[in-house]
């Protein structure tokens, strides 16, 4: 209706999936990210996680770790899993689907690319290393999520630029292939991968620092935004 029973200024947006019982995530599934970094487009979906315990919400501070001297922004669209599945075959993928959110995938890449034997998982899940929200879109109320563009800001400085019609996987492809591996349950989050224009492959590289204020944004979806302290 556009009205709300709370004053939108009272109420502080919570993560719209809290406690998922998987964070899923893809690398590596855009084009234009792969050119950035001079890799090959892959050939299957490149899977990882994060813990939920990454998840904070969409207007939450990004807590940067005394660890790390190379936090980095991901803007990402995010499918939440709506009905149970394994092994789903594409056709029927999108029916497993409740809807899409925003989320930032915020990266230590010193520990992802260089510490815990070049493992992704601890440069990954970081305590609020995950914002999510403003809300769940229904998947009937975007019109076609392979065709949305995507956005992140730090300082009001557009970082990234680009359109959901260059992921590499769709999201009914990447549903199939994580489901041949683990049941996928409902609240199951699925981020689907970052465009170009994250800060480790700019030249000299940039990092975020305390103070710093990251924006994402997805046409349709939304709005996070959220401050390093």
């Amino acid at each position: 209706s556009g009205g709300h029973r709370v004053p939108r200024g009272a109420a502080q947006l919570l993560a719209p999936v809290g406690d998922p019982e998987k964070v899923i995530c893809v690398g590596l599934n855009y084009h234009d990210h792969c050119l950035e970094q001079g890799v090959k487009v892959p050939k299957e979906p490149l899977i990882f996680s994060k813990f939920p315990s990454a998840i904070t919400g969409p207007f939450d501070d990004i807590v940067h770790p005394q660890d790390s001297t190379e936090v980095d922004w991901e803007v990402e669209l995010a499918a939440v899993i709506g009905k149970r599945g394994r092994c789903i075959e594409e056709a029927a993928a999108l029916e497993h689907v409740v809807g899409f959110t925003v989320a930032n995938d915020v990266s230590a890449r010193d520990w992802q690319m260089r510490r815990n034997g070049r493992q992704w998982l601890l440069g990954k899940t970081f305590d609020t290393f995950c914002p999510l929200g403003p809300a769940i879109v229904t998947k009937e109320a975007v019109a076609d999520v392979h065709n949305l563009w995507i956005r992140c800001s730090v300082n009001g400085h557009r970082m990234q630029d680009s359109s959901t019609r260059h992921l590499i996987f769709r999201v009914p492809a990447l549903v199939t292939w994580v489901s041949r591996f683990v049941t996928l349950v409902p609240g199951d989050i699925l981020l689907t991968g970052t465009p170009a224009g994250v800060g480790v492959f700019r030249k000299p590289p940039v990092f975020l620092k305390r103070g710093d204020e990251v924006q994402c944004e997805i046409e349709e979806l939304g709005t996070i935004c959220n401050r390093v302290v």
